[in-house]
């Protein structure tokens, strides 16, 4: 029977790829190998980059941690907000609501999401609508 990994990558010539955490080496090599020839194609990435990895695992380390235009930092009340905001249109559609801030990516929205707004949004829908009231006037 064929490792995990085999099927991951779908390539039954490779079956012993590295897993777990990338190195900076392997870091370096993807963003140099990337930089010359732009992030097409990952199973060939993969194989022509020097790493041993498969090509998915390397499309999701380019797109979640090492493209240029990944905003870094903590979220901000502002992007708070609109995931709750987006969230409540869209439901768990991490893609879509991604394209409306940018520089985050659809997993990190995901994880913040489960991580720290998903109690949030169900205590909020458990308040009572506040009623606004007029002032009286004398």
């Amino acid at each position: 029977m064929a490792s995990r990994d085999v099927l991951d990558c779908g390539d039954e010539r490779s079956i012993s790829r590295n897993k777990g955490a990338w190195t900076a080496e392997e870091d370096r090599k993807l963003a140099h190998y990337i930089g010359k020839h732009g992030p097409r194609k990952w199973k060939s990435v993969a194989n022509k980059s020097g790493l041993n990895r498969c090509g998915k695992s390397c499309r999701l380390r380019w797109l979640n941690y090492l493209k240029p235009d990944i905003k870094r930092g903590g979220i901000s009340d502002a992007e708070d907000d609109l995931i709750l905001r987006l969230h409540r249109l869209l439901g768990n559609r991490w893609s879509l609501i991604a394209r409306r801030l940018p520089g985050r990516t659809d997993n990190e929205i995901k994880n913040y999401w489960n991580s720290h707004l998903s109690k949030k949004a169900k205590l909020m829908e458990k308040l009572p609508a506040l009623s606004i009231t007029q002032p009286c006037l004398e």
